[in-house]
């Protein structure tokens, strides 16, 4: 039982879907610089929306911050150990 839920844990052999292929081809042509710059650039525009006035439109782009910068460790994880990396290296084995 025990084997069983590690093989489930670790779920080496999986498969990619095809969308979640096409999401990471086009998520890895961006250097991941991008997304931290996006986050910062948002923090920014929302300090400036508080600072004008508009406590609402400041809350809505300050919450875009937590997505960019997981959008950005995502973009990490699947170019270091994401299918692409299996895919290249077929003697991958975690």
């Amino acid at each position: 039982m025990e084997n069983l839920l590690n093989e489930d844990r670790l779920n080496v052999n999986a498969e990619e879907g095809q969308l979640t292929k096409e999401i990471e081809k086009h998520t890895a042509m961006l250097p991941s610089d991008t997304y931290l710059i996006a986050a910062i650039s948002a923090m920014g525009v929302s300090l400036a929306l508080k600072c004008l006035g508009q406590k609402h439109l400041a809350l809505f782009v300050g919450q875009w911050v937590s997505p960019f910068l997981l959008f950005g460790v995502y973009n990490k994880i699947v170019k270091t150990h994401g299918h692409d990396h299996r895919d290249r290296n077929p003697s991958y084995d975690s």
